[in-house]
């Protein structure tokens, strides 16, 4: 089957051979290079996209710089409209986005429609709303002066976006920046811009004007490190590993630009002796097993009460056990491939890690063979572990993979939940009141979950703390991120004058 049958097949009307996005066109790669994209169902070929390189990320600041001071100095309310625009292309698209993304990343179709899409949509028109109604302080100072502050853009912003969500996380990265003013070049996860390219489509269809947003897929290592090291990029925004995050932060050094990083999590999800069980499990199983664990928030260190331990588990492994593995573009699969079969051999070699050091595998651990052996799947997988301080219970995994500890009171639960060195989510099951907020006081993450867990929305700021990053993603914590302050001093009287006047 050739490329333009698969497409068909997928019910997909975009072409199966991709350029990079500059200054309002599609365009090759200075180097006439091509990436392929593959299907992690079955590793089949799907796409080819140009790979940009050092070339294509110069043309690319040269478009945002010349499209710059006209897009800062347009009326915050007409950049909003461009933005809620954009929202409304992405529903009246939302079929063939959700078929994309599930083709490119992995995401079951269900989870595809009736999350990703959405959650893309509402981002978009959240921050089109929010473009005019961010503004500066009057400031009391002494008497005779009137001082207030002006918010504005950073300039030519640089952001990476990565494989596990990459259509959600262009609007996390975009629409703020836009909205403030700001102009974007942009580098999608190599492995995964099929929907970030059909983004840029939408964005000119919605009439954003010619250079205002980039989009160059490409390697990491290549493009990404030149948009790091780029001296005209004023900011970079970066979601993704801890290790590429310290390699960011060095490269900003050269300008001292301005960086936002949301890097690994490690989240931990305590179960209380006095929760409600079925809720706890249920949530326990989503903040894990959705995406296939690919979340930097996910739930993989499931923390229970020793009295509640054995219950729990009678009831979370067989509902692991449960988990429809399959084709993603089927509306009944509920669990996808992993995104790559590099993440899938990692996580696999984490089940052999967890065993070394005498981990209990208590569910999964394996590929699954038959017609799903040709992707990149892996078995819910759960794993009792002996100590705290194991590897697969203090290591980043980013699979379907569960660690289980067990604690005794509320003071060794708050030791374990903070006994690593990330900070991003973590979450709590509990009916006690008093409890729930001392946890949520007490733990080190930059969101609490209570009765719950792995909610977000445009409005609240999504970031960690440690070797999670700094930063904050949605709400007005990100219109912050995106612009910098500018102090204004007026003499209002004018008999106050300067201290050494004549």
């Amino acid at each position: 089957m050739d490329l333009s049958e698969i497409a068909k097949a997928a019910g997909l009307r975009t072409p199966v051979r991709h350029q990079l996005f500059i200054n309002g066109e599609f365009v090759d790669a200075a180097s006439g290079e091509t990436l392929p994209t593959l299907n992690p169902h079955d590793n089949s070929l799907i796409a080819e996209v140009a790979m940009a390189g050092a070339a294509d990320v110069e043309k690319a600041v040269q478009a945002a710089e010349a499209a710059l001071p006209k897009w800062q100095r347009m009326a915050a309310m007409d950049r909003g409209r461009i933005l809620l625009k954009l929202a409304d292309l992405v529903e009246e698209n939302a079929e063939e986005l959700a078929r994309l993304e599930s083709l490119d990343t992995g995401h079951p179709i269900r989870d595809s429609r009736i999350l990703d899409v959405p959650r893309t949509a509402v981002t978009y028109r959240y921050f089109g709303g929010m473009a005019d109604k961010f503004q500066g302080e009057q400031i009391p100072v002494e008497a005779g002066f009137l001082n207030y502050t002006l918010r504005e853009p950073v300039g030519v912003v640089g952001q990476i976006v990565p494989w596990n969500f990459p259509l959600m996380f262009t609007s996390w990265k975009m629409a703020p920046a836009l909205a403030a003013g700001n102009c974007v070049v942009m580098k999608p996860a190599e492995i995964t811009p099929l929907s970030s390219l059909k983004i840029a489509e939408l964005m000119a269809q919605a009439g954003m004007p010619p250079g205002v947003v980039n989009i160059l897929p490409g390697l990491g290592q290549i493009a990404g490190q030149a948009i790091a090291d780029h001296e005209r990029i004023a900011k970079i925004a970066f979601t993704g590993s801890t290790a590429t995050g310290r390699r960011i932060v060095q490269a900003s050094a050269g300008n001292l630009k301005k960086v936002q990083l949301e890097l690994g999590g490690k989240g931990a999800n305590i179960v209380f002796e006095d929760a409600n069980l079925v809720a706890a499990v249920n949530g326990a199983a989503w903040a894990i097993f959705h995406n296939q664990g690919q979340a930097c928030i996910a739930g993989s260190r499931l923390m229970l009460h020793e009295k509640i331990a054995d219950a729990f588990l009678e009831k979370f492994i067989p509902l692991a056990n449960s988990i429809r593995l399959g084709n993603p573009l089927d509306p009944n699969t509920e669990m996808g491939p992993l995104t790559s079969a590099q993440q899938r051999d990692r996580v696999l070699g984490y089940v052999q890690v967890a065993k070394d050091q005498g981990g209990e595998i208590l569910a999964g651990g394996q590929a699954p063979g038959g017609e799903l052996a040709k992707g990149c799947y892996v078995q819910p997988t759960i794993v009792r572990v002996k100590s705290a301080q194991d590897r697969v219970a203090q290591e980043e995994v980013f699979g379907p993979f569960v660690t289980v500890l067990t604690f005794k009171d509320d003071a060794e639960a708050l030791q374990i939940a903070n006994s690593t060195d990330y900070g991003l989510g973590s979450g709590l099951w509990t009916s006690n009141l008093q409890r729930a907020h001392r946890f949520a006081r007490d733990l080190k993450a930059g969101m609490v979950w209570i009765n719950s867990y792995k909610r977000v929305n445009p409005g609240s700021p999504f970031g960690g703390t440690g070797l999670s990053g700094y930063g904050r993603e949605m709400g007005f914590d990100a219109m912050r991120e995106y612009t910098q302050v500018k102090s204004v001093w007026v003499n209002v009287d004018a008999q106050i004058t300067p201290h050494y006047a004549r």
